[in-house]
């Protein structure tokens, strides 16, 4: 039996699987460890390439092992399963980890810090509570329609249609009593989401790399916040067309016999991130289309062809390069001359 030098985990909440490969490529070690027996099983050996998936507690495992001389590799799960063979099980997905590990193409996941992973967990607390405000305000609005009390769609709308559930007699006080609950739901929310914000904002005033983001037109703290959460290295990307293309504001491909077929956007990157991106494209393109001479620019002309959401994300793809070039290269966004 030769030295193991890479070990596949399949992670698992309590109990993970265990693929231990030499340097031939002989398998020899597979077996099951519980939660409390898997750093005492690593410590034992020594150094080696630890390959697992980018699932919850990947990150923290990562660090852990890295800190005890490992090499750790995280491979997306989309990657990895190409590579099982047969049916799925714990045993034949560690197998498939360690193939995908193995390949000298492969692209990797870096082990993300806890400083990122505090502030992405603060962005997705945001987004549960922004979902769960929307879902309120839906079922508080398909209510009051039954009472035919209606107003505008939008946030900003809904002061007036309480304002409309105060004045009218149709709803009865058995309705009222049930409609204030979700009313304090809607208003705890946005308590909840203005604490986030003023959390994120005064983080992002702190961070160096935040403040030049912030500097991109459409680029606020939520999104600036975001990149640097999510975003891995830059140096790992060639450019900044590799940085959109990551992020999936390009086109999709599908050529074959020299003949180029290009369709929508790809949307193989973080969804977060591509919606931060155009909603904050949205915003400069409505922004600009006020200024004098906005039809002689870039801008413009685009949008005299194409609809508004289609000029927005053409407009995103290029703040995500210009993104890419403030973190690689250093430096603030200055605007080009007329």
């Amino acid at each position: 039996m030769g030295e193991i030098t890479t070990v596949a985990v399949d992670l698992a909440k309590r109990v993970f699987q265990v693929h231990g490969v030499d340097a031939a490529g002989n398998v020899v070690l597979r077996r099951q460890l519980r939660r409390s027996e898997v750093l005492p099983f690593f410590e034992k050996l020594s150094p080696v390439i630890v390959g697992m998936e980018t699932c919850s507690g990947a990150h923290y495992w990562g660090r852990l092992l890295a800190g005890m001389g490992h090499e750790v590799r995280l491979v997306p799960p989309i990657y990895v399963k190409p590579f099982v063979q047969r049916q799925k099980n714990d045993a034949a997905d560690a197998a498939a980890i360690y193939e995908a590990i193995s390949r000298p193409s492969m692209r990797f996941v870096p082990v993300k810090t806890t400083d990122q992973q505090a502030a992405q967990a603060a962005l997705r607390t945001r987004e549960l509570l922004v979902r769960q405000r929307t879902m309120a305000v839906n079922a508080l609005r398909g209510h009051l329609a039954e009472f035919g009390i209606t107003a505008g769609v939008g946030l900003h709308n809904l002061p007036t249609l309480l304002e409309r559930l105060d004045a009218t007699t149709e709803a009865p006080d058995y309705a009222r009593e049930s409609l204030q609950l979700l009313i304090d739901q809607i208003e705890d929310c946005s308590d909840r989401i203005g604490k986030l914000d003023v959390v994120i904002a005064r983080r992002c005033r702190a961070d160096p790399d935040a403040r030049r983001l912030m500097t991109i037109p459409g680029i606020g703290p939520l999104t600036a916040s975001a990149l640097l959460a999510t975003v891995p290295d830059p140096a790992r990307f060639k450019c900044g067309r590799h940085f959109a293309a990551w992020l999936g504001l390009v086109p999709r491909q599908h050529s074959t016999g020299g003949q180029a077929r290009l369709g929508r956007i790809s949307k193989m990157g973080d969804r977060t991130l591509r919606r931060l991106l155009v909603s904050g494209a949205v915003a400069v393109l409505l922004a600009a289309r006020r200024r004098p001479g906005f039809s002689d620019s870039w801008l413009g002309r685009l949008l005299a062809r194409k609809p508004l959401l289609l000029a927005a994300v053409a407009l995103a793809n290029k703040h995500a390069r210009i993104v890419w070039a403030l973190l690689a290269k250093g430096g603030v966004y200055r605007e080009a001359a007329a």
